[in-house]
């Protein structure tokens, strides 16, 4: 993607696809099959973003006319109708804006999004349920296609853990800011006295990995266990062992698969997480060592707290990296968790404190 700094330079993004148009006609560009799926990957980006570019920037043009028309005609109702589409307009371009920060090396992936309860029994468990439907609400209403690779019940409501693969254009690069610990207080639902409880449940977000990315893991290093899925999927399931487990015991690392119905997909599967899972291990301790080498004030370590959800006694979401702040939780646990994205990606790029974003009222 062809941005600098966040700005997407059209003319620089026009010249780059007439040089990818170019080299797609080359007959020999399928020799390398892997070269050209990524030539036409790139190619096929910088096409969809620049006819968007282009769309905004004629849709501009002609709400401008019809304000000037109406301002020459004294209409009234076209001038609103104008403006109403330019502040459409706006949303527009400022989401646009922040897809130009999305030019990682595998931001354009799917992704998992890996949950966890905190200590603290079913009060963790069930919010570890509250973020599963809201990270599945919000990638329903982009358009992503979501999958459950794996849920483990809580013992009386709730979930201890569940892992989404959420399938769809930069869904890793969207989501991959929200791996932390998320924290809620409210009046539990689950006490009889009605006490303020705080519980906390992780998120974990790795992208799906490439082929053509080589992740050496030797087999030796791995402990691999079949075990009886739980949960609905019906009568097979819930009498086979379907379900696998592996352990990555250098790093510690645990995936696992149940989702589907035979052993052979769900080994395969887990490969695929624990491929997906040490890339994403190395990415952070790349990310790690340039902010200690930049001596950032503030860094935010992975797996640290990163928003709280207050419920009671008053309405408050807040990201603690970039200050963003709603007072409407339950448009937030629903589904609305854009501005905290954009920002948590513009101050990843630029650095600094607290970004200013839209009113997420």
């Amino acid at each position: 993607m062809l941005c600098y700094g966040g700005i997407f330079d059209p003319d620089q993004a026009q010249t780059r696809l007439n040089e990818l148009n170019e080299r797609s006609e080359d007959p020999d560009l399928w020799n390398d099959p892997k070269k050209a799926q990524a030539l036409m990957k790139e190619r096929q980006k910088l096409d969809s973003a620049l006819s968007g570019f282009f769309k905004l920037e004629q849709e501009l043009s002609d709400q401008q006319e019809l304000i000037e028309l109406g301002e020459m005609e004294e209409d009234d109702a076209v001038i609103a109708e104008a403006e109403a589409a330019l502040a459409k307009l706006a949303k527009i371009a400022q989401r646009r804006e922040v897809e130009t920060l999305l030019s990682g090396e595998v931001d354009g992936n799917d992704c998992y999004v890996e949950i966890h309860a905190g200590a603290g029994g079913t009060e963790s468990q069930d919010w570890a349920e509250m973020l599963f439907r809201m990270y599945m609400r919000w990638a329903e209403d982009k358009g992503l296609k979501v999958e459950i690779s794996g849920t483990s019940p809580g013992d009386e409501a709730g979930l201890k853990a569940a892992t989404l693969l959420i399938k769809g254009e930069n869904a890793y690069g969207w989501l991959k800011t929200e791996s932390g610990v998320h924290r809620l207080v409210r009046i539990s639902p689950f006490d009889s006295n009605a006490r303020r409880h705080t519980s906390f449940s992780s998120v974990w977000v790795f992208p799906v990995i490439d082929d053509d990315i080589e992740i050496d893991i030797a087999e030796s290093d791995c402990r691999i266990d079949t075990y009886r899925a739980s949960g609905a999927g019906g009568q097979h399931v819930n009498t086979t062992d379907s379900a696998v487990r592996i352990t990555h015991q250098p790093s510690g690392i645990v995936v696992q698969c149940q989702s589907g119905r035979s052993q052979h997909k769900n080994k395969a599967e887990a490969w695929k997480m624990l491929r997906a899972r040490l890339y994403e291990l190395e990415m952070q301790a790349r990310e790690e060592k340039a902010q200690a080498e930049a001596s950032q004030k503030g860094a935010i370590g992975w797996g640290h707290q990163i928003r709280s959800y207050v419920l009671q006694p008053y309405q408050m979401v807040k990201d603690l990296r970039t200050g963003v702040e709603s007072t409407n939780p339950s448009a937030v646990l629903d589904g609305a968790i854009d501005p905290f994205i954009e920002a948590a990606l513009a101050q990843r790029v630029h650095g600094g404190g607290a970004v200013e974003v839209s009113d997420l009222d």
